[in-house]
């Protein structure tokens, strides 16, 4: 489970298979551990049976969680979680031949969410880790960075041809915003 506002893995489990029993545990566990409040959380999810089961729509409603799903074959209508499997398969370490046990694959997985939530620098989010922004310490560090820029300008004018880099935070993310003309629109 990835949070999209501040890429952080909320939640991973490594099983021997899919159930809904086992993705509602997931949510349920996740929800408890985040302080998810009633009635502001959206789950996106694939249009897989574990997500859409009547025992993962009894959970959600329960918790009151909205569910949203992918549209029908349409591979890629989510894109934060396109681009962190990407991450971890592109990401050195990355097993070459199949885990040599289930307990194997969920150590893996672990060191994995620990490095990606805590020391990896997320694109997306202005560089900053998804555990920095999901706490919130993401303004204080991009606004240290553009200080950082800013001084480093006007000590050194010649070396810069144009504006420093945008640090200012990102405050609205959308999963698959509107286009027109192939621009984004917000």
């Amino acid at each position: 489970m990835l949070d999209v506002f501040s890429r952080k893995i909320i939640a991973a489990e490594v099983h021997a298979e899919e159930s809904a029993t086992i993705a509602s545990e997931l949510v349920e566990w996740a929800c408890e551990r985040e302080g998810v409040e009633r009635d502001s959380l959206v789950l996106h999810a694939d249009n897989g049976g574990p997500m859409k089961g009547s025992t993962m729509l009894a959970t959600l409603q329960r918790l009151g969680v909205v569910a949203s799903f992918s549209r029908p074959a349409v591979s890629d209508d989510n894109p934060f979680s396109e681009a962190l499997f990407r991450t971890m398969k592109y990401r050195p370490g990355y097993p070459r031949k199949p885990f040599e046990s289930r307990e194997a694959a969920r150590d893996w997985v672990d060191d994995f969410v620990v490095w990606y939530n805590g020391t990896h620098l997320h694109s997306g989010i202005r560089f900053v880790t998804p555990n920095d922004r999901h706490e919130g310490r993401d303004v204080a560090i991009l606004a240290a960075r553009k200080a950082l820029y800013e001084a480093s300008r006007r000590r050194t004018p010649r070396r810069w041809t144009g504006p420093t880099r945008n640090w200012s935070p990102i405050t609205a993310v959308r999963l698959n915003p509107e286009r027109r003309d192939g621009c984004v629109v917000h």
